[in-house]
Formats: structure tokens, C-alpha cells, sequence
């Protein structure tokens, strides 16, 4: 499935991922939780990924304390602020990090929302990640915590599919956010304001 879905991938072009990524932001900030978080974890993304950067730059415009991952040694992640595009730096597997002050592992757990890379979604929530473990740990440890941000995954329309094999540790998503539509898999928090 992981192989599919990056060989479609693959074939976008560059513009295509740009046209996207606008879109994504502008649809990713229509989620409350977004819109209300005063921290968001989040992610850059390379490659074909759904694009991140215009979201990234948007939260910031909102003074939003935006915490981005590094990668460590053993896959785990680490966290820093995201201070803008120019503030990041090239890292292993062609990511690009922040080059600010290292926050530690547990930093996540402060975070309102949580932006999960991934590259599908079922009708449950369960998101299939790209098999490299890292926020395997990020949802354990937020799980740990007992804290309760709000999850959510940015894909492309085609990658909404009908059931992903889930393991014991996955925590369903609250929502998708593709080019076409918010896809919520539970109910928006209470409101409060």
C-alpha cells in the first residue's frame, strides 16, 4: 500500500505540490483546533509530500508557537520553534530542521494540535504512516502524557481509503485535511469563546 501510494506520488510535479500546498493551508486553518491552538506540532515536508510550508508560515503570521521535528540518531524526535523558512537548515533523509534550540522529546505533549505526516487515512481515522517509527513514539509519548491534542493529517483526495491495517499504539485522527475538503473522523471539541 505504502508503495502505491508513493509511486502516485511520484508523478505529481513540483508545481502541482505548490498549487497544493496553498490549498492545504487555507483548508487546514478552517479546523478549529487549528485555528485556536497557541502551540501546533508540525512538520516540513519534502519531496511530493502534501506541502506544509505556506501552513508553517500562516500559524507563524498568527503567532503561533509552531514546534518542528528533529530527527534523532535512533529515529526518535526531538523539537524545536520554527522561526521561519531561512531558519532551516538540511538534515538526514533530505528533512530540513530548525537550527534553533533543541526542546527534547517531551516538548510535543504541549502542543494544542498535532500535524501527523502521513500517507492515508481510513473511514476510522487510522493513519498509515511511512514505516519509520518516529511518530510511532511522538503518539505513544503524547499518549503517556495523558494530554489530548488534536490530530490531524494533511494527504492528497486519493489517499482517503477504505481501511489501513492498524497496530495496538495508533490513536485515530480527528481529521484529514486534503485539497478538496476537512474529512473529521470524531466531533470538533466544545467550543469555547
Amino acid at each position: 500500500m505504502r508503495e502505491s501510494i508513493l509511486a502516485v506520488r511520484a508523478r505529481l510535479t513540483a508545481n502541482d505540490a505548490q498549487a497544493t500546498a496553498a490549498v492545504l493551508a487555507e483548508r487546514a486553518l478552517e479546523l478549529p483546533e487549528l485555528a485556536e491552538a497557541r502551540t501546533v506540532a508540525a512538520y516540513v515536508s519534502v519531496g511530493r509530500e502534501p506541502g506544509t510550508g505556506p501552513l508553517l508560515e500562516a500559524l507563524r503570521a498568527r503567532d503561533v508557537r509552531v514546534l518542528l521535528p528533529v530527527l534523532l540518531a535512533d529515529n526518535d524526535l526531538d523539537w524545536a520553534v520554527y522561526e521561519g523558512r531561512e531558519r532551516l537548515t538540511p538534515a538526514r533523509r533530505g528533512l530540513l530542521e530548525p537550527d534553533g534550540p533543541r526542546l527534547g522529546p517531551d516538548a510535543v505533549t504541549e502542543a494544542d494540535a498535532v500535524l501527523l505526516p502521513g500517507l492515508a487515512v481510513d473511514g476510522q481515522g487510522i493513519r498509515l504512516g511511512r514505516g519509520g517509527g518516529s511518530y510511532d513514539r511522538v503518539l505513544a509519548r503524547i499518549g503517556a502524557a495523558g494530554v489530548r491534542p488534536a490530530l490531524a493529517v494533511l494527504l492528497y483526495d486519493a489517499e482517503l481509503v477504505g481501511s489501513v491495517p492498524a497496530e495496538p499504539h495508533d490513536l485515530p485522527v480527528a481529521a484529514a485535511v486534503t485539497p478538496s475538503a476537512v474529512h473529521r473522523f470524531t466531533a470538533p471539541p466544545p467550543h469555547h469563546g
